[in-house]
């Protein structure tokens, strides 16, 4: 291991340690180092500089077309890393800050329709699966998903404690930003999930977690998820992935009246403003504020 390498490992341990940094954004600072070690061969940090950072973007810019996104994220790693080194005193500097951030397009969240909605849920419960639990199971996932709007991550971290269906309630410990918040339960939800809590304790199922695996009496496993909507995709012809599922929820809410606060409470967002995109969305949302208009007949 190179010096540079051994230097950002140990800024991982104190990201994760002391910033409370999940494991999938500390795979995604390895993953955006790894790509720039790839491109510039450095061995130690004193042959990173702004010329050498510049160069890695450009390439990856003009040779395989990043996106702005992509550029974004990847100086933002960076970033990060050298902050860390000059408050280490590594460093004196921190060469990404003067490097040019590009502007991010302004894009409508995608999500499916109340229609697709709908006929994602009974595709989920008509699925040929080899097993009820296997059943039960899925259609639980999708219904929280549709229902709540959690993250995949958050999903699968659900403790048996977290829902309450007496109170009407889902509750996401320690969710993306290290923030806990409370879901409210929709009727319907409830239902699917008291089906699915009959056939896990038909099972025996005892594992602390909500979701369990289908042959062990353990947490559900990472790739349980992509599998099922894998398979999902493929039978039932709907574009879909969590993300879109939570895109759907906040705009099937904004749909259906729900003011923007509570919607980002329910959403975990720090930032009201970043609830905001989904009145883009909502096409009745838009149709009700036109009729505003002070020359309509």
């Amino acid at each position: 291991m190179s010096e540079i390498e051994t230097l950002h490992y140990r800024f991982c341990q104190f990201s994760e340690a002391f910033k409370g940094n999940t494991k999938a954004t500390i795979r995604w600072l390895r993953s955006e180092f790894k790509s720039f070690l790839k491109f510039s061969n450095v061995k130690s940090l004193d042959q990173v500089n702004r010329t050498v950072i510049e160069d890695w973007i450009l390439t990856g810019k003009l040779e395989h077309n990043w996106s702005a996104k992509t550029v974004k994220t990847r100086l933002q790693a960076m970033s990060l890393f050298l902050d860390w080194c000059v408050r280490e005193s590594h460093i004196k500097e921190n060469y990404v800050k003067d490097i040019p951030k590009p502007k991010l397009p302004t894009r409508i969240p995608r999500n499916l329709t109340k229609e697709e909605a709908m006929h994602l849920l009974d595709w989920a419960k008509n699925f040929p699966y080899d097993y009820k639990f296997e059943r039960t199971r899925a259609v639980a996932i999708i219904a929280i998903f549709i229902y709540t709007g959690i993250r995949k991550e958050e999903l699968r971290n659900l403790r048996w404690q977290d829902i309450n269906l007496e109170n009407k309630t889902l509750f996401v410990f320690n969710g993306k930003g290290d923030k806990d918040r409370i879901v409210p339960l929709h009727q319907n939800l409830i239902f699917i999930l008291e089906q699915y809590l009959k056939d896990r304790k038909r099972l025996k199922k005892c594992c602390p977690y909500f979701f369990t695996a289908m042959r062990q009496d353990s947490r559900m496993g990472e790739c349980v998820v992509k599998r099922l909507i894998f398979k999902l995709r493929k039978k039932s012809k709907i574009d879909f992935h969590p993300h879109i599922l939570r895109h759907t929820f906040a705009t099937l809410m904004l749909d259906g009246g729900c003011n923007l606060y509570a919607l980002s409470r329910m959403l975990g967002h720090s930032d009201i403003k970043t609830t905001t995109i989904y009145l883009t969305a909502s096409k009745a949302h838009l149709q009700e504020q036109i009729g505003k208009h002070p020359l309509s007949f």
